[in-house]
């Protein structure tokens, strides 16, 4: 079956935070939000979901929690059972309602860096401490950057308030992938020092190569045990709008844990975001294989400019995602580098200085777009950057 990645659709106007907050010669390129139509079941069942006309308070549900489990099970082997599936409104929901219930005041929250930026901010929401380690980055032989997690500094940063290990895997921003062993090393110095990990997977389905995802979950029941799981079909089906997220929490006592923390606060997932999630897990799967090959292509254009164009820019080669991590400090740029494109260029990116130790001269691009806009992208940052060459 054909999908149309190929069509711009016109955003402005729909209300769009990536498309309306800066000005109309702006060209977007930085939060994490697609710019492709949904797939036609999702938007087909919100459709029939409207027409019947009451909007009330909703429950889950039931035949979605069988689709997660058996999606699980298929994809990964993974078993999960329907009363283990915690439903919020969002991962960043989920990202500081596990730092308001787990651990006490002044505990501490061990992070890789860089970081999506609400795993810094959000332990210093509710009295904890957020701790950094900062991955490796590595040059290689084609002068790309490779990013690496250092198992013994990894052990070193744990200790005895050390409560919540915040994990990105893949890792946004550097688009990797850990591998079983290093998956493992980390859970084991968790189990070690009763540290509880909290493993954020939301980008899993947006695998770009031949790699396969492995939730940290399945390396073996001990590590389930002490593992919550972060997941949504909001990246994979482009729905972050529509605010659905689980999580998957091995243990009734967490789950009752969890419930307490969120009482009064935590807002249900409204019926929208219900509906929508059920339709793109039962019948969008030829869609997002479709959206991978489209995603895999663009960032091959895009690896391929910059290395024709702009080979001062030092870029990581996304093994998942749709987010490209960019090291501007050999471009000769004066300055922060977000600002920059911004101002020079009228390129709107993600600023590398929020994503922590290790951000500093980085920006993220965005490709999750027609490949006409991303192009468009590129040129208007290559004229910047030539432009600045023949001003100095």
């Amino acid at each position: 079956m054909d999908y149309d990645f190929d069509t711009i659709i016109p955003r402005r106007g729909a209300g769009s935070a990536k498309w309306e907050r800066y000005p109309a010669d702006v060209l977007p390129m930085w939060v994490a939000d697609m710019d492709f139509r949904s797939p036609e079941p999702v938007i087909r069942a919100l459709r029939e979901r409207a027409e019947q006309g009451t909007f009330g308070y909703t429950l889950p549900p039931p035949r979605l929690a069988e689709v997660i489990c058996e999606r699980l099970e298929r994809l990964y082997g993974w078993k999960v059972t329907p009363e283990q599936i915690v439903y919020v409104p969002s991962l960043v929901v989920a990202i500081n309602l596990l730092c308001r219930a787990f651990g006490e005041p002044g505990d501490h929250v061990l992070t890789l860096t860089p970081a999506y930026p609400p795993f810094l901010s959000a332990p210093g929401f509710h009295d904890r401490v957020c701790d950094t380690l900062e991955l490796t980055c590595e040059v290689q032989e084609d002068g790309t950057l490779r990013y690496r997690l250092d198992l013994e500094a990894f052990a070193g940063a744990l200790h005895a308030r050390t409560r919540m290990f915040l994990l990105s895997n893949p890792h946004n921003p550097v688009g990797l992938m850990y591998d079983a062993a290093t998956l493992r090393g980390m859970a084991e110095a968790c189990l070690r020092n009763g540290t509880l990990i909290c493993s954020d997977e939301i980008h899993c389905d947006l695998l770009l190569g031949t790699k396969r995802h492995i939730p940290m979950a399945t390396l073996g029941p001990d590590i389930a045990a002490q593992t919550i799981t972060l997941l949504s079909p909001s990246k994979s089906f482009n729905l972050p709008g529509l605010g659905c997220g689980f999580m998957v929490v091995p243990g009734a006592e967490w789950r009752a844990r969890l419930a307490r923390a969120g009482a009064g606060i935590v807002p249900f997932v409204n019926a929208m975001g219900y509906a929508a999630a059920l339709a793109a897990y039962e019948e969008g799967d030829s869609w997002l294989e479709a959206l991978r090959a489209y995603l895999g292509a663009n960032r091959d254009y895009y690896l391929r400019y910059l290395r024709q164009h702009l080979p001062r820019l030092r870029t990581t080669v996304p093994e998942a995602t749709y987010l490209a991590w960019i090291d501007c400090r050999e471009a000769g740029i004066e300055g922060n580098p977000y600002h920059f494109f911004l101002e020079r260029a009228r390129v709107a990116l993600s600023d590398g200085t929020a994503f922590g130790p290790g951000g500093e001269g980085f920006v993220r691009l965005n490709f999750g777009c027609p490949r006409a806009l991303l192009v468009e992208g590129l040129e208007r940052m290559r004229n910047a950057l030539e432009g600045q060459d023949a001003l100095s």
